[in-house]
């Protein structure tokens, strides 16, 4: 069926209508739509003279990147973009098919919420589409745009889905609106600081990727998909494009080799100084290839995907240049949920670590850093896919463990020479192990010396190697070479000690 677009409606808002979203983010001329003839049943209030074409969501299939996906589009011109039974229908339907089918599926949310007029049938559209979101977890990769408003009920789908996209001065995200909030807690508040894009991207942790406009949001979206496997099985990010040197032909990759000696010169003389680790991953990983995940929350952590030797991988990091690197509640749970999405895809992780511990307080305490940090020690001891560990500089307490320890499962830890394997820095330890020595002045010298015995003795990869707690101590511009090695001899690892259950409880 063919129907006249509203397009100036939404051009006038400063939005791209419905069909021009999918026709950007899809291959050209690859979208198929399916169930455009579905109409509403309601006929309360005078719903029964209404013509809503397609229920207000444009449904169907196409390829991104010559790949098949499925995807759907509300359309705000269309009765607000509400919800109501068949619109949740559709959608719930797309998802169920696009399990079947073995595709990612692509949601572009602009709704005004749930279709008032049809009471608890739109209810009912929800919970159809919530359950598919549960299902389609961990077997195809779910995508939500936040292209507009999306409040109340409507917000969990997308929190259901596994990645996130906002776009400035047009997205907006809450569970009740401005007015709900005005009335119940009498505070002034508009929709762009209640929900919008920067809040949820850099405050709520909500979003994983916040863009400028659409266009630049869809390609993006595009960019992702060519990154993560399709669906749960699918060995196409991992498998080499290297072409083999025939008639001159160079491999897909590129690597400058170059970087490999710039590591040495990326940490700082004093151990106590920041870095951005940022400088590490671009110099391990293939040339301009990764691409970070959740870049404006918990800056203190870095998180994405990137290529080696054409290949994708999962990247975390500790991130020195932000509040030192340190753990906290918001950090743990970055690290957690990036962990689990490359463990459900069977996506290679690498981890280069550089933490002093998790962050004290009673701000962090009483926000539950034990339970937030808990999910870091679950991920991690849960993931079964290949794990590859570099520590770059500390590695202090519960933080060393947590950051995929040997302990934790990780199938090989490297350590750079001037790395710091212990339960804490030397300051610290001296005033605890020297607390009444330090009392006195006259013992100045002798508690220097101990610190100085503590560095050398325990501020050092030596002990932890000799324990077999390290596979190897690394020079910096040997570290491509040692990670790719080691994910080639894991290629096909298999987990040995799975132990029969229904599923284990992660600290929610």
């Amino acid at each position: 069926m063919s129907f006249e677009y509203n397009l100036e409606k939404q051009h006038a808002k400063g939005k791209l209508h419905a069909i021009e979203r999918i026709n950007l983010i899809c291959d050209k001329d690859s979208f198929m739509e399916i169930y455009s003839g579905a109409r509403h049943q309601c006929t309360n209030f005078g719903m029964n003279s209404k013509e809503l074409p397609y229920d207000g969501v444009i449904t169907g299939f196409g390829t991104v990147n010559g790949k098949k996906v499925g995807i759907y589009s509300q359309d705000f011109t269309v009765q607000g973009g509400s919800l109501g039974k068949v619109h949740g229908q559709k959608i719930a339907e797309l998802i169920a098919k696009a399990i079947e089918y073995k595709c990612p599926v692509i949601g572009v949310n602009d709704s005004g919420g749930a279709r008032i007029p049809e009471g608890v049938d739109a209810l009912c559209g929800y919970g159809d589409i919530f359950y598919q979101n549960v299902r389609a977890s961990g077997v195809i990769p779910q995508i939500s745009i936040i292209a507009g408003p999306c409040a109340g009920g409507a917000v969990y789908s997308p929190g259901l889905t596994d990645f996130i996209f906002t776009v400035d001065k047009i997205s907006q995200m809450f569970i009740t609106g401005p007015k709900v909030v005005k009335q119940v807690m009498f505070m002034d508040i508009t929709e762009e600081d209640l929900g919008g894009a920067a809040i949820h991207s850099q405050k709520s942790g909500v979003a994983h990727y916040r863009c400028n406009d659409e266009k630049e949001c869809y390609e993006k979206v595009r960019k992702l998909l060519d990154y993560i496997p399709h669906f749960y099985g699918d060995k196409a990010p991992f498998e080499s494009k290297e072409k083999k040197a025939l008639f001159g032909t160079k491999p897909d990759f590129k690597y400058t080799e170059s970087k490999a000696k710039e590591l040495e010169g990326v940490l700082p003389e004093a151990s106590t100084k920041g870095y951005d680790i940022r400088e590490v991953i671009n110099r391990v990983v293939d040339d301009d290839s990764f691409f970070e995940s959740m870049s404006e929350f918990a800056g203190n952590t870095v998180v994405g995907f990137a290529k080696m030797e054409g290949k994708t991988i999962g990247v975390v990091a500790n991130n020195p240049g932000c509040l030192g690197g340190i753990l906290n509640c918001d950090a743990s749970d970055k690290i957690a949920r990036h962990v689990r999405f490359c463990d459900a895809y069977n996506i290679p992780l690498l981890n280069f670590v550089d933490v002093p511990g998790f962050v004290p307080g009673p701000q962090e305490e009483q926000k539950g850093i034990i339970r937030h940090g808990a999910k870091v020690l679950y991920a991690y001891s849960e993931a079964s896919v290949p794990k590859v560990t570099v520590i770059t500089r500390k590695a202090y307490g519960g933080a060393y463990i947590a950051m995929c320890s040997k302990h934790l499962g990780a199938d090989f830890v490297y350590a750079w020479p001037k790395a710091e394997i212990a339960v804490m820095g030397a300051e610290g330890a001296t005033g605890i192990l020297f607390a009444k020595e330090m009392k006195d002045p006259a013992n100045a010298a002798l508690v220097e010396q101990k610190k100085a015995e503590y560095k050398a003795t325990f501020m050092t990869p030596t002990i932890a190697a000799q324990r077999d707690y390290i596979s190897e101590v690394i020079n910096p511009e040997d570290t491509r070479k040692y990670v790719l090695h080691s994910f080639a001899l894991l290629e096909n690892k298999t987990s040995s000690d799975a132990i029969c259950k229904k599923h284990g409880n992660i600290p929610l």
